[in-house]
């Protein structure tokens, strides 16, 4: 992110406000290289941080009100009482950042009022996580206005509170965690039980690969129904097997518990994949620190046939994308995020960007998709003050 783009945010607010913001801040939207619907499972994920962020001039106020202004949403700058603020009060934009004053307030940090003016290149739909970006750019800011004394993981937990809670979508700590907490060059092993993290080097460009987001255009929402049933049925496998989650069934142990679930084939299928998948990330992480990056790619691939397959939340575009992009030579490819639309990644060599590139934008024009939107995934830096 620009300098310059913090100033324009800068600008704004002032214009917005009639003053000069006390700061300026970013947070990053995510990729998560492997690791998917286990963060709830109190399992293993891998994201690694967006260089697109949301950023926020902030001002704190004192008679509790709350002055809200996103630069990405038509309209004027609306304006909350912080003491009206109530759980599922709010199904707008203004959900995401009041959400955050609302956690941090019943958490019993004296957060008094604010005004604030947003601007996001993170896309929004995309499954890259633009809503946590909004939360944690929120959070930080307060957290450095009001002298808070949070570290990163604590503020992802009173993000992740605000969207459970207060939005009324049931996410799991990755995407907050990932937007807090990334470094520059890495991605992030984080178990979400302890939320204990270790920054894992990950330099395709300096081993001649590359990793692409392929946005497939097709929106989606977590708050709707499919993610939901996702989780209680994942809930219910643990419940049948005795364990606080699944995170508790070792993997070498998953045909004993495939067996024990009897014909509830439904749970079987979410169980299969939640335990699986914590062995790709475990997998993708040794492969990683033993210098043998080209073979993760299969390891990418086999988690998009076990989200297609197992947890049933691809989409024939995301299945065109990774189809394409393997016949077309790349590494590894998969959705990412939660489903049912957004993007999916594809790890290639440097030299087949251009071909894959160009086969997956003539195939979703042969299919009659809308065409989707193809860009370079590199490690960036999480949430910090940029102005």
């Amino acid at each position: 992110m620009s300098v310059d783009t913090a100033a324009g945010v800068a600008q704004r607010f002032k214009e917005l406000y009639g003053a000069e913001p006390e700061g300026v801040w970013a947070a990053p939207g995510r990729v998560n290289l492997i690791g998917e619907h286990t963060d709830y499972n109190d399992g293993f994920v891998m994201p690694f941080a967006l260089p697109h962020t949301a950023i926020a001039a902030v001002s704190r106020r004192a008679d509790g009100v709350l002055r809200l202004h996103s630069a990405d949403v038509e309209g004027g700058v609306v304006e909350l009482r912080l003491d009206d603020l109530a759980p599922e009060s709010d199904r707008n934009w203004t959900a995401y950042p009041s959400g955050v004053l609302w956690a941090l307030r019943e958490a019993g940090h004296p957060v008094t009022g604010a005004d604030i003016h947003l601007a996001s290149t993170v896309p929004a739909g995309a499954g890259l996580s633009s809503s946590a970006a909004l939360e944690v750019v929120v959070a930080l800011a307060l957290n450095d206005l009001y002298s808070l004394g949070q570290k990163g993981w604590q503020l992802a937990r009173l993000c992740q509170r605000a969207e459970n809670v207060y939005v009324g979508a049931p996410v799991g700590i990755m995407d907050q965690t990932a937007s807090a907490c990334c470094e520059s060059g890495h991605a992030l092993f984080l178990d979400t039980r302890d939320l204990s993290q270790k920054q894992i080097p990950f330099d395709l460009a300096a081993e001649g690969m590359r990793l692409l987001v392929v946005d497939t255009q097709v929106k989606h929402s977590h708050s709707e129904g499919e993610y939901g049933k996702r989780r209680a049925g994942c809930e219910k496998g643990a419940a049948l097997l005795g364990v606080d989650a699944l995170r508790d069934v070792a993997y070498d142990d998953l045909s004993a518990a495939l067996d024990r679930l009897g014909d509830d084939e439904e749970v079987r299928r979410l169980v299969r994949h939640v335990v699986t998948e914590d062995q790709r990330v475990e997998r993708v992480v040794a492969l990683l620190e033993s210098g043998e990056t080209r073979a993760i790619g299969p390891v990418l691939t086999e988690g998009h046939a076990s989200l297609r397959d197992d947890f049933r939340i691809s989409c024939p575009e995301l299945d065109l994308v990774v189809d394409t992009a393997l016949a077309g030579g790349a590494l590894g490819a998969r959705m990412t995020g939660g489903g049912f639309g957004g993007s999916a990644i594809v790890l290639a060599e440097e030299a087949d960007v251009a071909t894959i590139t160009k086969a997956v934008e003539e195939a979703f024009g042969a299919a009659g998709f809308t065409a989707p939107r193809v860009f370079e995934a590199v490690p960036a830096a999480g949430a910090r003050r940029v102005g």
